[in-house]
């Protein structure tokens, strides 16, 4: 992939001296600073065109080390933010001192009380495996590098959302760090106003050091990939339409379109071509699922079907998402409907004979146990939008970023009629504001709850509640 963080001659943070000194006095071998060879590898997220600039960047793998970066650095007045392995990257890290906490491992399953405990740093792919023989599974999303607890404060839109809900509700304790550098364990009863905004309001309210959730029964996965050329996504995307109206819960499908470029490094079989794919899980069995989906499976073309029982520890392998840092530029929103004019608009503007520059263009069935949250369960309460949108696209260069800027701006205008504003805190991309995300009460909630156990600001989120 092609790098395109921004190299500079001179540092780029703004980390003076005292507290770059005082951090490497308190975390020996822990710290890395502007003025260090590795600064532009340490401080770069996730998503490498976004330049994020901390003042410094700290390498925690205990809750003792967390706690002492967060002393030392409000100590100095700098705000404090976690970043396991860089997913969430936007600008509003600026002059922050970033935690890096994917050393604070560990999973603990109770089978029994059909619970987990994992560290910080764990990723998704991990904790799945390890419930792989348990016969239970956690809320998990489509990509298994993310570490559990970042993506789950950020609300969690899993593919199991439509069964089980929303994975910031299934959370039952957190272990952070507070402002004061002071562990507490933080769950309904013991501190109810910051548990309920960490269920979906992002980090702006402690550094997370472990997190308890819990786990459903799931003896059975089945799911996979089936794919056609880009030439068929107008029949695919109206079958996807037809199936997603009468999928019961344990059902959750997304259709996307795919353009892959002519890269040498690409499996020839994809190489510059284009594809629309439905991708599936269903918590039963083969035999329940293939009832649901004989409409798609009918459509002439297909060129792949992965459909099968899948274990739980390849769950990732279904969306077959980069699990590499890369160049991206995406936007989201929620949609209130999807009918056939929907369809006919969205297969015009982005379907074969189009020429955009966007790699992805996905429509992801919502609904479900999704309409039955509360604003007591977290922030983000109830999603009623039947449908998500997601595009993305491979700022390769400044040319080719303006020309995904203005697909972004097409599509918007396509299916305006269908969208309600609302974009889900994940997918935020870039957009470090927050406010698009959850609905006008829940918004005045986090800003107080933060105005109250955060006044000095000693937290800052990549996206923060009071931007």
């Amino acid at each position: 992939m092609t790098e395109l963080v921004t190299r500079t001659a001179v540092p780029t943070g703004t980390a003076p001296t005292r507290l770059v000194a005082a951090l490497r006095a308190a975390l020996p071998g822990k710290v890395v600073a502007p003025d260090d060879a590795i600064w532009d590898l340490a401080r770069r997220g996730w998503v490498l065109n976004v330049d994020q600039r901390p003042a410094a960047v700290v390498t925690t793998d205990t809750a003792a080390e967390v706690a002492a970066a967060v002393r030392t650095a409000t100590a100095h007045g700098y705000p404090v933010t976690a970043q396991p392995v860089g997913h969430g990257a936007t600008t509003a890290l600026t002059g922050s001192v970033v935690l890096r906490t994917r050393g604070l491992g560990g999973i603990e399953i109770d089978t029994a009380a059909r619970t987990a405990r994992v560290g910080a740093g764990v990723k998704w792919g991990e904790l799945l495996a390890a419930l792989e023989p348990t016969g239970l599974a956690a809320p998990a999303g489509s990509n298994p590098d993310p570490t559990v607890v970042g993506y789950t404060l950020g609300g969690g839109l899993s593919w199991f959302g439509r069964a089980w809900g929303l994975a910031a509700h299934a959370v039952t304790a957190f272990d952070v760090v507070d402002h004061d550098g002071r562990p507490l364990r933080v769950d309904a009863t013991t501190d109810p106003e910051r548990f309920w905004a960490m269920k979906g309001g992002g980090g702006d309210f402690g550094i997370v050091t472990a997190m308890e959730m819990r786990l459903f029964p799931a003896p059975e996965l089945f799911g996979g990939r089936l794919m056609w050329p880009i030439e068929m996504a107008r029949p695919v995307l109206q079958a996807f339409r037809e199936v997603t109206a009468q999928a019961p819960e344990e059902l959750t499908l997304w259709a996307q379109l795919f353009r892959f470029p002519p890269d040498p490094a690409m499996p020839e079989a994809i190489r510059g071509r284009s594809f629309v794919c439905v991708d599936l899980t269903f918590l039963g069995s083969e035999t329940e699922a293939n009832h649901h989906l004989t409409r798609l499976r009918q459509l002439p073309a297909m060129v792949l079907d992965t459909l099968a029982p899948v274990p739980l520890g390849r769950l990732g392998g279904i969306a077959a998402e980069p699990t590499d840092p890369m160049p991206g530029q995406e936007w989201s929103g929620m949609l209130g409907r999807l009918d056939a004019s929907t369809v006919d608009r969205l297969v015009d503007t982005v379907g074969a004979g189009a020429d955009v520059p966007l790699a992805v263009v996905q429509i992801r069935h919502l609904g479900g146990a999704l309409t039955r949250g509360t604003s007591e369960d977290g922030p983000n309460g109830a999603i009623h939008e039947p449908y998500q949108v997601f595009a993305l696209g491979v700022p390769v260069s400044p040319e080719v970023s303006a020309g995904i800027e203005a697909a972004f701006g097409t599509l918007r205008a396509t299916l305006a009629p269908e969208l309600t504003g609302r974009t889900f805190f994940n997918f935020l991309g870039q957009d470090s504001d927050p406010a698009a995300a959850y609905p006008a009460g829940s918004l005045v909630r986090l800003r107080q709850v933060k105005a109250d156990l955060d006044p000095a600001g000693a937290f800052r989120s990549h996206r923060p509640v009071l931007a």
